[in-house]
């Protein structure tokens, strides 16, 4: 958990269909669970204080797996199929009621281990910098942690502007870039062969 007062608030996008998948990526078998609650619990774990979850496809059904969680909230993003911008302007929405120092973003369908995030957070809490962004072999990854100062420019991005990617890039030169030497923070299950390796790959 985060020392200050300020909380950090991770944001948890899982609105998608998951057409590549043919099957909602959320519900996928994972280390005795399922993905979502894999997720919310290994975020908590690796040291959120809160996590919005942006709902959209079968948001009822999904809900219902994350009633009675401590420190879990959720989110509904009705206009989930024209982008994943437009979740992750939902989840910045209701991340900043809580007043956050720094937020963290991830995808349902990117397993992490709550020890990878916590390495994540670490690195961030100790560079004095707007966005952390693990890597490895020199290569990008997630979960990302970024500054609460750069709310207001999150609420602002759209598909047109390449989302994210563009916050990170119009703030490049105060990217803190820790390569952590597991692949873990590459995974990103989009197909069915995708979740079938990333099974054989697990501890």
């Amino acid at each position: 958990m985060n020392n200050t007062s300020a909380p950090t608030v991770a944001i948890l996008l899982a609105a998608g269909e998951s057409r590549r998948m043919k099957q909602l990526k959320a519900l996928l078998p994972w280390q005795g669970s399922v993905l979502l609650r894999y997720q919310v619990n290994a975020l908590l774990e690796g040291g959120a204080d809160r996590v919005v979850v942006v709902l959209g496809h079968r948001a009822g059904e999904l809900k219902s797996l994350l009633e009675g969680m401590d420190g879990v909230h959720w989110a509904i993003n009705p206009d989930y199929m024209l982008g994943k911008t437009t979740s992750l302007k939902v989840g910045v929405a209701a991340a900043k009621e809580f007043r956050p120092q720094d937020m963290l973003i991830l995808n349902v369908d990117q397993p992490r281990q709550p020890a990878t995030i916590q390495k994540v957070l670490d690195s961030h809490r100790r560079q004095p910098s707007l966005i952390t962004n693990p890597a490895f072999q020199g290569q990008g990854g997630h979960p990302i942690v970024i500054s609460a100062s750069l709310i207001e420019e999150l609420a602002q991005v759209d598909e047109a502007t390449l989302g994210l990617k563009a916050v990170t890039q119009r703030h490049k030169n105060e990217v803190n870039k820790v390569e952590l030497g597991i692949p873990e923070v590459l995974w990103d299950l989009n197909t069915p062969e995708d979740y079938e390796n990333a099974l054989k790959k697990q501890d």
